[in-house]
């Protein structure tokens, strides 16, 4: 597969993040295979978290083939990027071609990036997760990686303006220990596993970060942030989700 893309655009991302000068914080990353098909989950806090996943994976010299909604692929900047990068579009209403396609590239020997979460969570805590991930792994015998990122959020996120110029901010990504689900294995066993995993490694991101300001919005509400609630973020996305599905009718 011709990467005419992806490496231009990792290296202007690596020059702005240096310009912005933006404090990475890797731990980790030799949990991503150097070779063969694999599966990168991550949570999800913010617009950028792609290019902050995909992160993790270049110290093994791995492209991240991230699975991103077709909203994404259609936008006249992001789409001829996000295609030319082999990223994979998914049609939520009809999610068998992209999960085809996922799986063909890990067969392969690609490495597939997840967000498990589907939405970015406004809490900054791990959300409920759907079980595809787990089921793309099992079917296709690779590892499954799991990520926290935390930092990403106080760039862009959902229903912020955007603080893409800000500078010297602090970017934590920590890759957990490679799962290995089988074939024929509990799939919500195995998914309950991989959101313990997510929240103990987000939880460590968090307590482990530089700054730890009190009643900031981009600090969790447990932590003394003003973020919303768990409970409060899923009563907001139940809104948001009766609301565009009444202006589609």
């Amino acid at each position: 597969m011709a990467e005419i893309v992806y490496p231009p655009v990792i290296a202007a991302a690596r020059t702005l993040f240096r310009v912005l000068d933006y404090r990475f914080h890797l731990e980790g990353t030799e949990h991503v295979p150097r070779t063969g098909g694999a599966v990168l989950v991550s949570n999800h806090i913010s617009y950028l978290d792609f290019i902050f996943a995909g992160f993790a994976a270049l110290p093994s010299k791995r492209l991240v083939r991230f699975m991103a909604k077709q909203d994404v692929f259609e936008h006249r900047i992001s789409g001829p990027l996000m295609r030319g990068m082999h990223h994979i579009p998914v049609d939520r209403g009809a999610g068998a071609g992209s999960y085809a396609t996922a799986l063909r590239k890990l067969k392969a020997g690609e490495v597939v990036g997840v967000f498990a979460e589907a939405t970015i969570s406004r809490s900054f805590t791990v959300k409920e997760i759907k079980n595809g991930a787990i089921r793309m792994a099992q079917a296709t015998n690779v590892p499954l990686i799991p990520v926290a990122l935390w930092g990403s959020q106080r760039l862009w996120t959902k229903g912020r303006p955007k603080a893409l110029t800000q500078r010297h901010v602090p970017i934590t990504i920590i890759v957990g220990e490679p799962m290995h689900p089988k074939r024929g294995e509990d799939v919500n066993a195995h998914t309950a596993d991989l959101h313990g995993r997510l929240t103990a490694l987000v939880d460590r991101a968090q307590r482990t970060y530089p700054e730890i300001p009190q009643g900031v919005w981009w600090q969790p509400a447990h932590l003394g942030g003003t973020a919303p609630t768990p409970e409060e973020a899923a009563a907001m996305d139940a809104a948001e989700a009766e609301a565009r599905a009444k202006k589609e009718a």
